[in-house]
């Protein structure tokens, strides 16, 4: 009987192990499609969309990162954008933002 129980319980963490990890890759994959919107796109439609970066690097090639930042439920969300020479958005990448 306590074998039964102890599977039981495993079964059910494990299915709620797999629903968080769903909605943790819907809310990638929703953040992924809502900035692919930017790329091979101006610098100025990016900062029209999101404001003015909160910090801005010159890397190693002459290209630019674009940084900005967002918190909501106290988790700091950190964009990069990637601006060539042109002044074109050729890379993002996204950390803890859903």
């Amino acid at each position: 009987m306590t074998k039964i129980l102890i599977f039981c319980l495993t079964l059910i963490l494990i299915s709620g192990c797999n629903q968080v990890q769903k909605r943790v890759d819907s809310a990638a994959d929703a953040e992924t499609k809502k900035l692919e919107k930017f790329l091979n796109k101006s610098e100025e439609f990016l900062k029209t969309e999101l404001g003015v970066p909160d910090e801005e690097i010159l890397d190693s090639d002459n290209k630019r990162i674009l940084v900005f930042y967002d918190s909501k439920y106290k988790i700091k969300c950190e964009r990069r954008f990637e601006v060539d020479l042109k002044n074109t958005v050729v890379a993002f990448s996204s950390r803890n933002c859903f």
